[in-house]
């Protein structure tokens, strides 16, 4: 992976402004906080964000893919100042389970998700190389 800094601009932080890489290309749908079974186990902010990369990392390892494949991820939130005050936790588990990266990312936020108790849904893209 290589990741597009043009000259002059600083490096941002926790995310790349864009990434080129060459492979088999997996799609991953949106994912939530809750688990396998399709259960909530909180309704904290950083827990369902904790929950849906988990998920995305299950969903990635079927292709044979891991955490370091993620290309691009773009993060809807149905509350920005909860997504901003949880960022340290979100940060925490980000690490734990996808590691350090230099994916391409957008965070949105938008009025509501599919599923009410919903606070996170996270989509990503990951390309294997070949």
């Amino acid at each position: 992976m290589q990741v597009l800094l043009p000259a002059g601009w600083p490096r941002p932080k926790g995310y790349a402004n864009g990434v080129t890489v060459t492979g088999r290309q997996v799609y991953i749908a949106g994912m939530i906080g809750w688990d396998a079974q399709g259960v909530f186990h909180t309704d904290d902010f950083a827990g369902q964000a904790q929950q849906a990369l988990q998920n995305i990392v299950d969903v990635l390892r079927e292709a044979g893919g891991r955490p370091e494949h993620i290309v691009r991820m773009t993060w809807y939130v149905t509350d920005k100042r909860e997504y901003l005050a949880a960022g340290r936790d979100v940060g925490r588990a980000f690490r734990e389970i996808i590691g350090s990266y230099n994916a391409a990312m957008t965070a949105v936020e938008v009025t509501a998700l599919m599923e009410d108790r919903a606070k996170v849904e996270i989509e990503a893209t990951a390309v294997i190389p070949e």
